[in-house]
């Protein structure tokens, strides 16, 4: 299962095992006076003898939390830091950027945020990401599977998939097309790939010289095109470099399109200033101290660390979206209409292999009178599922469209159509 870009939320029945100890807190270094949400921290000890210990951030609903969802947010990576949905998505703070000169920063609150109509957990998972930590070192080496089953709690009532990633051979294999159809390839470099390649971008042969003479010449196009919003800028002197994309095979595998191209710690400031900063304040000891962590577990709380020994050893989950239909789940997926890391073209060929049936034929939705975005609806007996996309936004949809996709979200969970 390909973590990169995934961010999975899921509905669940309860809260977490006995082994949890929690924290409430009422402040935080940066937002004047008492926090006007519910926040609570802590750990939740899983695996072998609670070997493993998952950081986690509760805010309850600002709306009715007795009655409102509980959502679990898993960021991807693997290795992103819930702490970043929390702050920087669809969480109740966000940083002021502008303002920051270099001391302390400071928090506003975020009107869109999610917990405006849920209850929400952010986790650090897979152990090592965040404040999540092990007690033992062979406690850290972590796989899909290992994960999953650390965070694992049954699915009642539905999940949400945004802007995430499937199935290797369907999503990868949708980029090219996708850079086509936004007009950052021609005609012409688009149909020798096609045929050529014979439509497979990813895991293509090797031998095959003219497939990869074409892919040479769409590289070269998108070189300077920022994979998670093909409108932001990149960094200067910081355009993709040959192998970022994988087209090329006679690059490493390590480097291949397989690996969300995200910034690292160097280039997060020049790329968005608030990764920078929010590192910086979450890596503050007062911080730290308020939000109940354990000392001496950490070195360094990155934002994503990519150094964790993680093995991914699942490579398609679309065989649990099939067997989920006969549970009757419902069921959103979303993508940001200008993401070409995980592009919306993806999703729209998995869902046809799902063999449902049309409820609601394509059409835009509107937030105030303007198209925010595209959705049509499928079923199968008691199982549902909604794709939409959202104008304008890259691959953190929620960060660049935050009243929209509040909007879509709030729909959702009410069973009302966009």
């Amino acid at each position: 299962m390909n973590w990169i870009g995934l961010y999975g939320l899921l509905l669940l029945p309860q809260l977490f095992n006995n082994g949890a100890s929690q924290a409430i807190i009422k402040t935080l270094p940066g937002y004047p006076g008492s926090l006007p949400f519910k926040l609570e921290t802590g750990y939740v000890g899983v695996g072998d003898n609670d070997e493993v210990q998952l950081f986690y951030y509760f805010v309850e609903s600002e709306n009715n939390p007795k009655t409102d969802p509980l959502l679990f947010w898993m960021i991807g990576g693997p290795g992103c830091s819930g702490l970043f949905a929390l702050i920087y998505d669809i969480g109740p703070l966000t940083i002021d950027v502008d303002d920051f000169d270099g001391s302390l920063p400071s928090f506003f609150l975020n009107p869109y945020s999610w917990t405006k109509v849920a209850n929400i957990i952010f986790i650090d998972a897979p152990v090592g990401t965040g404040f999540s930590y092990a007690n033992t070192s062979q406690g850290y080496s972590s796989s899909d599977t290992k994960s999953a089953k650390d965070i694992y709690t049954f699915l009642r009532k539905g999940y949400i998939i945004a802007n995430g990633l499937t199935d290797p051979n369907i999503d990868f294999n949708a980029r090219i097309p996708y850079a086509h159809r936004m007009a950052l390839i021609s005609d012409e470099y688009f149909e020798s790939a096609k045929i050529n390649c014979d439509g497979k971008y990813h895991n293509r042969d090797p031998n095959n010289m003219l497939c990869l003479y074409a892919l040479q010449r769409i590289r070269k196009c998108l070189r300077h095109i920022k994979q998670v919003q093909i409108l932001d800028p990149i960094c200067e002197n910081k355009a993709q470099n040959p192998d970022d994309f994988g087209w090329d095979q006679t690059f490493p595998k390590d480097n291949s399109i397989e690996h969300l191209v995200l910034p690292t710690e160097e280039e997060e400031q020049c790329q968005d200033p608030s990764y920078y900063i929010t590192s910086y304040w979450a890596n503050d000891p007062t911080v730290q101290e308020a939000l109940h962590t354990r000392k001496g577990t950490l070195a360094r709380w990155k934002t994503c660390n990519y150094g964790i020994p993680y093995e991914q050893n699942v490579e398609s989950v679309l065989k649990y979206h099939k067997s989920f239909i006969k549970k009757g789940y419902h069921v959103l997926v979303y993508n940001g209409d200008h993401d070409m890391a995980a592009p919306y073209m993806g999703p729209l060929k998995w869902i046809r292999t799902l063999n449902l049936t049309i409820d609601d034929d394509w059409r835009p939705w509107l937030v105030n009178g303007q198209v925010a975005g595209y959705t049509e609806k499928y079923k199968k007996n008691d199982f549902d599922l909604t794709f939409v996309t959202v104008n304008g936004a890259g691959h953190t949809a929620s960060s660049y469209k935050p009243k929209e996709c509040l909007t879509m979200l709030h729909h959702w969970l009410s069973r009302r159509p966009l």
